[in-house]
């Protein structure tokens, strides 16, 4: 037995004998939809509250740690991994490796008033 799209939504699959997917022959019966369950973000196993994206318990255990004293309402997870402070933890310093003349080699090489110079250059031989 093969498999074919409801002749009347051309939407759902139906076994070849019958006629009418299920949700059809529920709209033509009258039957309001059934509204589909929303399952929790958090732990994906119970249905969520009203309004919300978690289901209740998630949700008083979000509001146990908003309670603590010690905790500032954040939800913090620890993997392992110092924080940076600032952004001079995270940029090298590389100017005690070149010298001032090798810096200023690469400033001209990369400096693009010079690339633009360039390419009006090349644009104007090209048009002659």
């Amino acid at each position: 037995m093969g498999w074919i799209k409801c002749p009347r939504c051309e939407m759902n699959y139906i076994q070849e004998d019958e006629k009418y997917c299920k949700i059809c022959k529920r709209e033509m019966k009258g039957e309001k939809p059934r509204e589909e369950v929303e399952i929790c973000t958090v732990c994906n196993e119970h249905p969520v509250m009203p309004g919300k994206d978690v289901c209740a318990i998630c949700y008083k255990e979000m509001s146990a740690h908003e309670t603590d004293p010690e905790s500032d309402g954040t939800i913090t997870v620890d993997v392992g991994i110092d924080p940076v402070s600032t952004m001079e933890e995270i940029v090298p310093d590389i100017g005690d490796d070149l010298s001032n003349r090798e810096y200023q080699e690469m400033e001209n090489d990369l400096s693009l008033q010079e690339m633009a110079e360039e390419e009006d250059n090349d644009d104007e031989e090209e048009d002659e």
